[in-house]
């Protein structure tokens, strides 16, 4: 395990802590391996009954990819960098046990998907959430994609194509939080609702959760696909670059 992604227990929980507070926990290639490798780890210990995935510090469950990493990321890396990324969502829903995504703060791009392919999710009023990637020069593709199996094509339309952020209110109304509780609350919420769910009847839960799988990835590959050709579209064309040198060069002044 990477000091990116760090793994507690509470009980008979195991909480899964994204670990890059001053980036507002940033998916990096790294934290990316280690979200994939801490999923598989807590799924085989007999001693966790379920999962939550939360970010560490106050003000950030996950502000997507690094700007950073991907600014050095060049058009023939971007299927390795994108399908890194991409994994996290896969092995989330590949986890046999509860996982509950206890949204502490900011949660968009990446973010924003890693929730939204947890079995729930659990956020106070203050977090915000979306997909933003448009304004960042990249296509929402996997986003937009993620985003239909919660939403109605116009709605997804929206979100994907301005890349506005929604507040708590607005995304439990869209049925994208199950609870909204205050700051405090969240991780023990999510706690609760995950040793909730692995109290069902083994077989029920096992056939349920699997059927959401097979669901969630029937037409995950389709949109690897057209996100990998449509991002090295995008870099190739030096949308993101822009966006991202602008970005830094805006904190310097």
């Amino acid at each position: 395990m990477t000091s990116t992604v760090l793994i507690e227990q509470r009980g008979d929980i195991g909480l899964l802590v994204l670990n890059r507070p001053e980036a507002l926990n940033a998916i990096t290639r790294d934290l990316a391996r280690g979200v994939a490798a801490g999923l598989i780890a807590l799924d085989r210990d007999p001693a966790v009954k379920g999962i939550v995935l939360t970010g560490a510090g106050e003000r950030a469950f996950c502000a997507g990819v690094d700007l950073q990493e991907a600014r050095g990321t060049e058009v023939h890396e971007v299927e390795e960098w994108f399908g890194l990324v991409c994994n996290c969502y896969k092995q989330i829903l590949l986890t046999n046990k509860p996982v509950i995504a206890a949204i502490n703060g900011v949660a968009t791009g990446g973010g924003f998907q890693m929730a939204l392919v947890s079995d729930l999710r659990v956020a106070h009023p203050g977090v915000k959430l979306g997909q933003p990637e448009i304004n960042a020069g990249i296509p929402s593709v996997m986003g937009s994609y993620w985003m239909s199996l919660h939403l109605g094509w116009s709605m997804n339309q929206e979100l994907s194509m301005t890349g506005r952020a929604m507040d708590a209110a607005e995304a439990q109304r869209f049925g994208l939080l199950n609870r909204v509780v205050a700051r405090e609350a969240v991780t023990e919420t999510a706690c609760g609702l995950a040793m909730d769910l692995a109290g069902k009847y083994s077989v029920a839960w096992a056939r349920t959760k699997q059927r959401f799988r097979e669901i969630a990835l029937r037409g995950f590959d389709e949109a690897f696909r057209a996100g990998v050709l449509g991002q090295q579209a995008a870099f190739a064309a030096g949308e993101p670059q822009r966006f991202i040198d602008g970005f830094f060069a805006s904190k310097q002044r």
